[in-house]
């Protein structure tokens, strides 16, 4: 595992505490793509499937760091959070799962960037893609939003 694969995880673990319980692991984090897995063991449901709650989950969590590690990597300080999303589950989940988050459009980001410097506040669609023994099984369609340092909320877990 990389090194900002493993502090990626570092970081869900301590922060989202959820990704410990779906098992989450971080296969690769870069500016480009972020990779997360999750067992099927621990996401399970009643049809020996993955659970659709945890596939959203993972996807979503996909999707949040790419966003984080952007606006990390940028120096831009601001609380992200989902606003709206989709899922669409294409075939059952028989095993463990991968999901991939790619920024298709690099003038999204810009566009992105450019409103939260104006604003304070900005929004940007992110896409990840579901896969099961290397098929596609899913895609989930996001929306995030992030407020800069002047609109952002408290973090209960900073003094």
């Amino acid at each position: 595992m990389e090194e900002s694969a493993g502090a990626l995880e570092h970081y869900l673990r301590a922060r989202i505490p959820l990704t410990a319980s779906l098992g989450v692991r971080v296969a690769e984090a870069n500016l480009d793509c972020v990779q997360l897995s999750a067992p099927l063991a621990a996401n399970i449901n009643h049809s020996g499937t993955v659970f659709g709650g945890s596939a959203a989950a993972v996807a979503t969590l996909a999707a949040w760091s790419l966003l984080h590690l952007r606006l990390a990597a940028a120096g831009i300080s601001a609380r992200t959070m989902i606003q709206r999303s989709r899922m669409e589950y294409d075939r059952p989940m028989t095993g463990d799962i991968e999901a991939h988050c790619r920024l298709d459009d690099p003038r999204a980001w810009d566009r992105f960037t450019g409103v939260l410097a104006r604003r304070g506040r900005a929004r940007l669609a992110l896409q990840a893609t579901l896969y099961c023994a290397g098929q596609s099984v899913g895609r989930f369609e996001g929306e995030f939003v992030a407020l800069g340092a002047a609109q952002a909320v408290p973090d209960p877990a900073e003094p």
